[in-house]
């Protein structure tokens, strides 16, 4: 008798607006973008109510950061500001598998020279990008290309070999644990284990010959269980763990050495003062010998061409009257030197010794063999 509203159509059907053929109401009828549905409008109401729940849980989750956490960011942005700006040396560490108390006696060793920086390596690039954007200078973005995985920095004031050596101090060792990447090579030597005979199982799935000798599990041979850079399978940790082995050693790992701009390899801290000391002077050696066998004059051989000439002047002393006060100590020295010795004393005999010959040639001159 009246005219239907609006509202009482919604409560008879309801129709399905434009949604993707994916969408299904609660009880899993499926419908397409031009299908009417029957059902109540309440049931269609609450599914969509769902659906506009996770689009505001996923909408809450892009928020701005409260209060507490911009004070936080502040803060450390503050204490990373006041570290780059004093130091120009630093380490940068990788930190896997390192314990809190660890990382607190660590701490406690390198101060007050050191100071050990962590973070979300976001944060610490976002520091260094302000840094650069406030002083001018780009010295720091060598290290922010590096922050990739679990690092931190070590800014510091002393030397770089001492404090590399204080934090290699502080290691513990661990067992080996399944998944594991191996920092270096796990060795059984062979011998007794210890373990009873029921448990041969564990060899046999690593392949390590065994014998029962005097009721207990012996290895015959040496034989590596996980090499350097693999994954600790399930069978090789329970039998290190079984044996009591902690093969592994975990600390702070110096990775790369940050040196005034200068970014490389922490391996370059073991070549001593003496090393390069040693490969320079083979340098030099080897540009002089180059230089006397094309008879051509360098700076490396100069030494060698004023050593060369003082000896033979000391020569040509030896066999004229010609004498000056550095040659009359040489032939003190040759003189007291007790017969068949070295120096200037053999040099002597040696320009002495062609004389003899040089008469019997004269001697036997007159000799024909044909007359």
């Amino acid at each position: 008798r009246h005219r239907p509203t609006l509202l009482h159509v919604r409560r008879r059907t309801a129709t399905a607006f434009a949604a993707p053929l994916t969408d299904s109401t609660p009880n899993g009828t499926r419908f397409k973008k031009t299908e009417t549905c029957s059902l109540p409008f309440r049931t269609l109401r609450s599914a969509w109510y769902r659906r506009s729940q996770s689009f505001h849980q996923l909408s809450s989750s892009r928020k701005m950061p409260s209060a507490t956490a911009l004070k936080a960011k502040q803060l450390y942005n503050e204490k990373m500001q006041k570290l780059l700006e004093s130091h120009d040396k630093a380490f940068l560490v990788h930190a896997d598998n390192v314990g809190s108390k660890q990382f607190m006696d660590i701490r406690t060793a390198l101060r007050p020279e050191s100071c050990i920086l962590m973070g979300k390596n976001t944060m610490m690039r976002k520091c260094m990008r302000d840094y650069a954007e406030r002083t001018g200078s780009n010295v720091w973005d060598v290290m922010a290309e590096q922050l990739v995985g679990n690092v931190g920095i070590v800014f510091t004031t002393g030397e770089l070999v001492d404090v590399r050596a204080k934090i290699a101090e502080h290691v513990v060792p661990a067992p080996a644990r399944m998944n594991a990447v191996a920092p270096l090579d796990v060795i059984i030597p062979a011998g007794p284990t210890g373990m009873e005979p029921s448990q041969t199982g564990f060899f046999q799935v690593l392949n390590i010959a065994t014998k029962i000798n005097k009721g207990s599990i012996e290895i015959l041979s040496e034989v590596v269980v996980v090499r350097e850079g693999e994954k600790v399978t399930s069978s090789a940790a329970t039998l290190l763990a079984k044996m009591g082995f902690t093969p592994f050693f975990y600390g702070l790992e110096t990775k790369m050495v940050y040196d005034k701009g200068n970014m490389y390899d922490v391996a370059v801290l073991d070549i001593s003062d003496a090393d390069i000391s040693a490969m320079f002077g083979n340098g030099l050696a080897n540009i002089a010998a180059l230089s006397f066998a094309a008879n051509y004059p360098t700076v490396a051989a100069v030494p060698h061409s004023l050593v060369n000439g003082y000896k033979n002047i000391l020569a040509l002393t030896l066999v004229t009257d010609y004498t000056f006060p550095l040659a009359e100590k040489a032939m003190a020295a040759a003189a007291a030197a007790p017969a068949g010795g070295g120096g200037a004393g053999s040099g002597a005999a040696a320009a002495k010794a062609p004389e003899p010959e040089e008469e019997e040639e004269e001697e036997g001159g007159d000799f024909d063999l044909f007359d």
